[in-house]
């Protein structure tokens, strides 16, 4: 204790306790005699941390504690983490051990918003845009490493440590944002099942219908987390395996140009470009960075056994979950690679008319999605199968759709678990996992199945846009508090973010949200109502000032100490922190 007071330059007067830790862990401040107090709680958390705190925190944070332990959605068991004999570097069974977290986030990378953003960029960009699909990746990657340590070294997940940090009225909003994006994940992932039971029947299972299906299989589904984690992360495996299967198929049927593909990935240039490869760029760097997956991936690592106050062991923890996220999204870059070369070979610049023609020697009974004039082809999730079933055959259909209701069903689960921790972190609340799928669910499905019922499949299948955009606007509340609690030092200690990694995620993520902004505006520009006009100039004021405030928290984070008001009183260090008792000697 003296040797810290003797560490501070001016240390206040009054003595101030300063925590960020999960509940119930201890501190190096504490005296020996908490002892009994500190082996308690370590009955009730199989994961503890201990940390001393010499580094300041900015005032600005609540650095709430609470007295109850974080929630157990989703950790009925905890996975083992196997000991290794020899002091090996590497270990492939401890790699073993970590992995799930990894393929479960990367679902979200693999979801029907993405595939129709794939099979887009390949109709209308040929292979010239994969090297944009190529970064955004590798950025997602990025992102979700921030996310990983975040959960690893706190023991908490992204909305637990928004509780702590926030106040409740930011708290509140941004809890509504995320919900927002889950919800409209969601109704994407709606559509896609409902699309997928309609080409699978051959049209008669009608689309209001196959959005009813998805109310009963998602429930079914939940229930094999019952069965224990593993099983259910292998079942997640499996349906990545269809994917890449089905995906792979259409990919091997098509036989695209590997030297074009290969340059098209490699070589950032779209040559002959204009503004409608630049909003398909701009949409598929949307659809790959979800907001709520950052939440998602932040609380699945807490399921695997790691003991906190163990530093080798914590940084294993983030080797080996970095390495099983960088192979999941590598799987997961491959088959939406397969989906973009597939269109691009076979329907880049193709007109209506040409495929009309090649529909109607085929028998299919869907002429009417493609009208006779020499305008490109528009493709979506739904007329991409069917181009597929006219061009290389029924089985091509079919196999599509198999695909496309593998992603949507994965999608459908990870966003519940999304729900459910989001809810549990911001306002904790224990629901069960049938009702917060219900409610959801519930959310989501009204208006999709309104549409399914009283429009048509190209006014279903639009709907994508809308929710892209929707996706792309609840971005920055989650990359601005990722980036924000990786670098406190009195959140993360050792394991903060470091100059590099400050400067370099500030810079993408002021890049990923300029780009989804930009795709905001061209979408809510192509509206051409006065009205719609004037609700986004009001809702922009607001929203924008909101992101300033997270901004404005993010930057002092960042150690802009300058920007915290705070700081200028002598002093006063305690507006916003919770004092404590002085601790006898």
């Amino acid at each position: 204790m003296i040797r810290f007071l003797r560490s501070v330059r001016e240390p206040p007067q009054e003595n101030i306790h300063i925590s960020s830790l999960p509940p119930s862990v201890p501190t190096d401040q504490e005296p020996q005699q908490n002892g009994a107090r500190g082996d308690r709680a370590e009955e009730r958390a199989v994961i503890q941390t201990t940390h001393t705190h010499r580094v300041s925190t900015p005032s600005v944070f609540l650095q709430k504690q609470n007295d109850e332990t974080a929630s157990s959605t989703y950790f009925d068991q905890r996975v083992p983490v196997p000991e290794e004999g020899s002091e090996s570097c590497f270990s492939l069974r401890k790699l073993w051990a970590f992995t799930g977290p990894g393929f479960l986030m990367s679902i979200a990378y693999l979801d029907p918003g993405n595939i129709e953003s794939d099979l887009q960029s390949g109709a209308k960009a040929g292979f010239k845009l994969l090297w944009v699909l190529l970064g955004a990746t590798i950025i997602g990657l990025l992102l979700q490493r921030l996310a990983a340590r975040l959960g690893v070294v706190t023991g908490m997940h992204l909305a637990e440590v928004c509780k702590q940090q926030y106040h409740t009225v930011p708290r509140v909003i941004l809890w509504l944002m995320v919900e927002l994006a889950i919800i409209g994940s969601d109704m994407q992932e709606v559509i896609g099942c409902a699309i997928a039971f309609n080409l699978l029947s051959g049209g008669r299972i009608k689309l209001w219908a196959g959005v009813l299906i998805t109310i009963i299989d998602t429930f079914v589904f939940l229930f094999l987390d019952k069965y224990g984690l593993r099983k259910l992360e292998a079942f997640f495996g499996f349906l990545i395996t269809i994917m890449a299967i089905t995906f792979g198929y259409e990919y091997v049927t098509v036989s695209p140009d590997q030297g074009e593909l290969l340059k098209g990935m490699f070589v950032p240039y779209c040559e002959g470009c204009g503004p409608v490869q630049l909003g398909q760029a701009v949409g598929i760097v949307g659809a790959v960075i979800m907001p709520h997956n950052i939440y998602l991936h932040s609380a699945l690592v807490k399921s695997r056994e790691v003991d906190r106050s163990n530093k080798k062991e914590v940084r294993e923890a983030n080797k080996y979950f970095l390495t099983e996220a960088t192979v999941a999204l590598f799987v997961s870059f491959l088959i939406n690679v397969f989906v973009v070369a597939v269109f691009a070979e076979a329907f880049y610049d193709r007109t209506n008319e040409e495929v009309y023609t090649v529909c109607n020697q085929s028998g299919t009974p869907h002429l009417d999605l493609f009208p006779l004039n020499n305008e490109t082809l528009q493709v979506d999730i739904y007329r991409g199968g069917v181009v597929l079933g006219c061009f290389f055959g029924p089985a091509a259909l079919y196999i599509w759709a198999v695909g496309i209701l593998a992603a949507g069903q994965s999608s459908t689960m990870t966003g519940t678990y999304s729900g459910q921790f989001v809810m549990e972190g911001f306002l904790d609340l224990r629901w069960s996992r049938f009702a917060r799928v219900l409610l959801t669910r519930s959310l989501a499905i009204t208006p999709t199945l309104l549409v399914a019922i009283f429009q048509d499949i190209q006014h279903l299948t639009g709907m994508n846009d809308f929710l892209n955009v929707l996706q792309s606007m609840q971005l920055p509340f989650a990359l601005i508090p990722i980036l924000t609690f990786t670098s406190l030092p009195s959140l993360m200690h050792e394991f903060a973010n470091g100059l590099v990694f400050k400067i370099g995620g500030g810079l993408v993520i002021l890049l990923v949200c300029g780009i989804n902004m930009y795709f905001v505006v061209v979408y809510v520009s192509a509206l051409h109502s006065a009205w719609l006009y004037v609700l986004a100039a009001f809702f922009s004021i607001a929203y924008l000032t909101f992101i300033g405030y997270l901004v404005w928290l993010c930057l002092i984070a960042l150690g802009v100490s300058r920007l915290d008001p705070t700081t200028r009183k002598e002093n006063d260090t305690t507006v916003l922190i919770e004092r404590q008792p002085e601790f006898d000697s």
